[in-house]
C-alpha cells in the first residue's frame, strides 16, 4: 500500500519542470489572445518610422530601373563602394555624348568612387535609354537624380546657389567627404600617370587661370574636400548674382588656415594654362573659345592629342579634309597667290 501511494505521488506531485510547463502555455495562450488587438498598432508604428527615415536623397534617387540580369544583386548594393568618394556632373540638358562620358569616367577613376549625375527629367531620360547606364544604376555604382523642389539647375546661377548652399551636402551627399566635379566639357585622361586619390591631400584641385595663379581651382574638372567646403559655408554666404561658385570659395578656402589649395602649375587639370600630362582637361564650351596658350602650337596640340584621345568625346571637332584652304594649322589663313 506505501509503494502504491509513493507511485501516485511520483506520477501527480508537482515538480520545477512541471510548474514551468504550465506557466509557458499560459504565457502563449494570453499572448496568442492580445496579439491581434496590437497588430494594427504596431503596423502604424513601423509605418511612421520608415516615413521618417525617408531623406531628401531618397526623393531624388531615381528608382533603379527594371532589367534582367544574370547575377544576384545584393540587398544594397551601394555597400560595395566608398561612400564618401562620389564623382558628381550637373546637366540639365540632354546631351548625345554624355553616357559615353560617364562611362569613361567610371573607367578612370578608381573603382571604389561612386557616380551621382544630377539632371533634369529630360536629361535623366535619356540617360536611362542606356542599358550601359541602368547596368551602372543596378550594382549601385551611379545614381541618377532629379532633385526636388526647392532646388533647380536650369542656368548657372541656380547651380552657384546650390554648391554654395550647406543644405545640399547635408540632404543629397551626407556621409561624402570628397567630390570630383566634372562637366559636359571636361574629361579625365586615361594616360594620366597619376591617380584621382594621389589628390586627396588637397582641399581643392583644379586648373589654373595663369602660371602664377595663386588658386588653381577652375571648377570645371575639380576635386574638392567637402570638410573644407563646409567650413566656409559654417561662417559665410555668397551674395545672389556674384562670383561663380568656385571663384568664391577659392578667394576664402586661399587663406583658410590647415587648408591645402594647388596654385600655379601643380594642378589636377588644364584649361587656359599648359601642364603636361594633367589628370584631365576642361575645354570650355566644348572648344568654342579655345585659349591660344593651349592649343594653337600645332606640335603642342598633337602631343595633347596623342596623350588624351578621348578629349575627341567632348570636343566640336572636324575632319582635317574640312580645313580651308592655306590653313596654317595655326588658326591663320595663308594669302593666296595672284
Amino acid at each position: 500500500m506505501t509503494a502504491s501511494n509513493s507511485q501516485q505521488g511520483g506520477a501527480f506531485g508537482i515538480t520545477k519542470a512541471k510548474l514551468m510547463i504550465v506557466a509557458s502555455l499560459v504565457f502563449t495562450w494570453w499572448f496568442a489572445h492580445l496579439l491581434p488587438h496590437y497588430q494594427s498598432t504596431i503596423r502604424e508604428q513601423v509605418s511612421a518610422v520608415a516615413t521618417t527615415v525617408t531623406s531628401r536623397l531618397q526623393e531624388a534617387r531615381q528608382r533603379v530601373p527594371a532589367m534582367k540580369v544574370d547575377w544576384t544583386v545584393p540587398e544594397e548594393p551601394r555597400a560595395d563602394f566608398d561612400a564618401s568618394k562620389v564623382a558628381m556632373i550637373i546637366e540639365p540638358r540632354a546631351l548625345p555624348h554624355l553616357v559615353p562620358l560617364i562611362l569613361h569616367m567610371i573607367s578612370v577613376v578608381p573603382p571604389e568612387w561612386r557616380f551621382v549625375f544630377i539632371g533634369s527629367e529630360e536629361s535623366v531620360y535619356s540617360l536611362n535609354r542606356a542599358y550601359a547606364i541602368k547596368n551602372q544604376q543596378v550594382i549601385g555604382k551611379l545614381d541618377l537624380l532629379v532633385l526636388p523642389d526647392p532646388w533647380t539647375i536650369t542656368n548657372k546661377e541656380m547651380v552657384f546657389r546650390m554648391l554654395t548652399d550647406m543644405r545640399f551636402y547635408d540632404e543629397f551627399l551626407p556621409g561624402v567627404e570628397w567630390i570630383l566635379k566634372y562637366e559636359s566639357d571636361s574629361i579625365l585622361c586615361a594616360n594620366s600617370p597619376k591617380s584621382l586619390n594621389d589628390w586627396l591631400e588637397w582641399a581643392w584641385a583644379g586648373a589654373p587661370k595663369d602660371p602664377n595663379d595663386r588658386f588653381s581651382g577652375n571648377g570645371g574638372l575639380s576635386l574638392r574636400k567637402v570638410a573644407a567646403i563646409r567650413r566656409i559655408l559654417g561662417f559665410q554666404a555668397r551674395y545672389n548674382n556674384s562670383e561663380p561658385e568656385d571663384e568664391w570659395f577659392g578667394r576664402r578656402l586661399y587663406v583658410l588656415p590647415g587648408e591645402k589649395v594647388t596654385s600655379g602649375l601643380t594642378a589636377l587639370a588644364v584649361e587656359g594654362v599648359y601642364v603636361e600630362k594633367p589628370m584631365g582637361f576642361h575645354v570650355a564650351n566644348s572648344g568654342q573659345n579655345l585659349p591660344d596658350a593651349v592649343w594653337k602650337d600645332k606640335a603642342q596640340r598633337k602631343e595633347i592629342f596623342d596623350y588624351c584621345p578621348e578629349l575627341a568625346m567632348i570636343m566640336d571637332m572636324k575632319l582635317e579634309r574640312e580645313r580651308c584652304e592655306g590653313d596654317d594649322h595655326e588658326g591663320n589663313i595663308a594669302a593666296r597667290s595672284s
